[in-house]
């Protein structure tokens, strides 16, 4: 029983790597808009109902690794180890997220395609802005709930926002420098790093 579930799992992680594949090349050699969700689950040879179990929609194919990196930090959080400062759980998490990221070969090597579409493309680039800001929120929601007897909502959401933003546009630059994706983990890791250092002076 235990082999058969690994294998179903499996298989379904081929066809999601498989669509997600997919989906950036033909939206990067045909456009965007002009991508229809059947010519996706034609080059993979599947369905579009078995494309709807996967994803809601072409947006949530880019942003595909967004929220189980919110939910592992959502986590981490909550679970904060007892005495942990705020400063030293900011860095246990953004230290976990960064080096998940970097250890995940689909995530790294897409991270161009991906950048290029969400700058480029105006839906895109609005969902991005909105996923950014609903994420910074849910973190800061959780930090506050974490130290709520030494932060105040103001206090978590500044550095919930200094860390996401200098991580966010360290990375951007990075990546338009043409930087290879090591190099801009490398940024990201360092601009938060500059970030909690200033973040000092709470909790």
């Amino acid at each position: 029983m235990g082999d058969a579930v690994g294998l179903r799992e499996r298989k379904k992680l081929r066809t999601r790597r498989a669509l997600i594949e997919a989906a950036l090349r033909l939206f990067e050699e045909k456009g965007y808009e002009e991508t229809t969700v059947a010519e996706i689950t034609a080059a993979v040879d599947v369905s579009t109902r078995t494309f709807f179990s996967y994803f809601t929609s072409k947006e949530d194919v880019v942003f595909f690794d967004g929220e189980s990196r919110v939910e592992a930090a959502l986590k981490m959080i909550a679970d904060r180890r007892p005495a942990e400062t705020v400063v030293d759980l900011l860095l246990r998490v953004t230290s976990h997220s960064l080096d998940a990221v970097k250890d995940a070969d689909l995530t790294v090597e897409l991270t161009p395609a991906r950048r290029h579409l969400i700058t480029t493309v105006p839906a895109l680039r609005a969902r991005g802005l909105d996923l950014l800001f609903e994420t910074q929120q849910r973190l800061a929601d959780a930090l506050h709930r974490a130290y709520a007897d030494e932060l105040d909502p103001i206090e978590a959401a500044a550095a919930i926002g200094s860390l996401m933003g200098a991580a966010h546009l360290a990375t951007t630059i990075s990546m338009e420098r043409g930087e290879t994706p090591e190099q801009v983990w490398a940024a990201g890791r360092r601009a938060m790093e500059i970030a909690i250092r200033g973040l000092s002076s709470i909790g």
